[in-house]
């Protein structure tokens, strides 16, 4: 039995933990006041291009969307976001719980059209009863998407037009940037740092334990945002953990290596099926797959392979998700082609 349910079912890169062990006996100071994290902040700026930047260490995707968002909202505000957005399907209401609702547009394959943004704010303030209402004070956008698809440069640009108009911060949920950057060479991450008021570089989906680095872009980073992370129950005191990780992933470019690992044999597991007659559920350039399967199919499949279920197309199909990782083998490409 082996698995494709998602790409964070391996622990780290062998270089990751190798660094752990080694400075595992360190006498460091708590909460990232450590030289591992001091120097894992100054290559990835360096790596965005940013000269006014700031970077900071959360553990996990939810927590890290949560806590920007609270951050940037005041308690009147909203966050908008495509219906299939991650803070909008996949996180239990954590925005919610803390406070600002996910103000709701909608999806085309996962992406959010700058036209469609713009005439939600027009309609907005253009209602006389708009101070009833919640505000739209934030623009979240996922690259990839949920759906593994990706932003163009000029789809990106677009969106970040009409927040300027707005005077909106546009916050990039990016879990599996690595991934994106890889198959989408012409999208860069100073592009991502340029665009955007704040992302992160997702590390628990791409080679690290656990971990993500936030960053802001234009010395636009929340006053007391540790003091915010706090209140979140969210601060490390063994901030290392995610300090030494990123420190690694950006050393002789790992990060990008990996990813591009990663993107290499999901097009060759997407060939594969193409080859073999299987109907794509939607055409994604990024690790994340979706076939669709006929149920009975789908069901002896479970028993021989793992796989994400993503949703009912019919009553006798559904769609199903493979996702490759940046330590996903050829080996077990070659097997999961075999079995289907």
């Amino acid at each position: 039995m082996f698995t494709f349910e998602s790409d964070y079912v391996e622990g780290c890169h062998e270089n990751i933990l190798a660094e752990l062990s080694r400075s595992n006996m360190e006498q460091l100071h708590g909460y990232g006041n450590d030289p591992y994290c001091e120097r894992a902040k100054k290559k990835i700026l360096e790596a965005c291009g940013l000269t006014h930047g700031s970077v900071a260490f959360l553990s996990g995707g939810t927590q890290t969307n949560q806590i920007i968002i609270d951050a940037f909202l005041k308690s009147y505000e909203g966050v908008l976001s495509t219906s299939s957005g991650h803070i909008n399907c996949h996180e239990a209401g954590a925005i919610e719980f803390g406070g600002h609702k996910v103000l709701v547009l909608p999806e085309h394959n996962g992406k959010m059209d700058a036209g469609e943004l713009n005439a939600y704010l027009e309609n907005f303030y253009g209602d006389a009863n708009h101070e009833h209402m919640v505000f739209p004070g934030m623009v979240y956008i996922t690259y990839p998407t949920e759906y593994g698809t990706l932003y163009s440069l000029d789809e990106l640009q677009a969106i970040r037009t009409v927040c300027d108009k707005w005077k909106l911060p546009l916050f990039l949920d990016g879990a599996r940037l690595g991934y994106g950057l890889a198959a989408q060479p012409e999208v860069t991450l100073h592009d991502i740092a340029r665009l955007c008021d704040v992302f992160y570089i997702g590390g628990t989906k791409c080679g690290a334990l656990i971990g993500e680095a936030v960053v802001f872009t234009h010395d636009n980073e929340p006053a007391h945002f540790q003091t915010i992370v706090k209140q979140h129950g969210a601060m490390l005191a063994k901030g290392r953990l995610i300090g030494i990780q990123f420190d690694v992933l950006f050393t002789d470019d790992l990060y990008t290596s990996i990813c591009k690992h990663a993107i290499v044999l999901v097009m060759k597991l997407k060939q594969g099926l193409v080859k073999k007659g299987y109907e794509l559920f939607i055409d994604s350039p990024t690790n994340q797959q979706f076939i669709v399967l006929e149920n009975t199919r789908m069901e002896a499949l479970k028993k021989q392979v793992g796989f994400g279920f993503w949703e009912a197309v019919d009553e006798n199909h559904t769609a199903v998700r493979f996702a490759i990782s940046w330590a996903t083998t050829d080996k077990a490409v070659d097997e999961l082609l075999a079995l289907l």
